[in-house]
């Protein structure tokens, strides 16, 4: 067998660095962030309507 030179796991690790950047794992996760995002507001403004029908719900009483 013949022995791996010092060089080929450096020419490895060059070729996965260029090929899987630092910008692509960023990007997904403000994608994943964004969503989150979206998905809070929502909970937050239904929370919001659920709480004001209860009040107007007791007025009423």
């Amino acid at each position: 067998m013949k022995k791996l030179s010092n060089l080929t796991p450096a020419l490895a690790l060059l070729l996965l660095t260029s090929t899987l950047t630092s910008c692509e794992a960023v990007k997904g996760v403000f994608k994943a962030g964004y969503y989150a995002g979206i998905f809070v507001v929502i909970a937050v403004l239904l929370l919001i309507f659920w709480i004001m029908s209860a009040f107007r719900n007791r007025k009423n009483r």
